[in-house]
């Protein structure tokens, strides 16, 4: 199994809030799912969202990592590579 180069970006983190996506509840407008930046705690929607604010997110701060923030749910991905780690 190949390790992402990316992944030594994942940190230790709190979610930045529990009840959505942050720039969703601060826009006023609606997601699908959530992400959990893996750098940071950033909580953004995913790209079924109208704003895909966690993709907007990794690539405005270079966080490339996230996690689903969704119950039940235990994968993380990479943006940068396009790939599950």
């Amino acid at each position: 199994m190949t390790v992402d180069p990316h992944a030594e970006m994942i940190q230790a983190v709190e979610p930045s809030t529990r009840d959505g996506c942050e720039d969703c509840l601060r826009e006023g407008s609606r997601w699908v799912h959530l992400r959990l930046c893996l750098t940071c705690g950033h909580v953004g929607c995913c790209d079924s969202s109208p704003r895909r604010h966690a993709r907007a997110h990794a690539g405005h701060v270079g966080h490339p990592i996230v996690r689903s923030f969704e119950p039940g749910e235990d994968w993380a991905y990479c943006f940068i590579d396009d790939a599950f780690v």
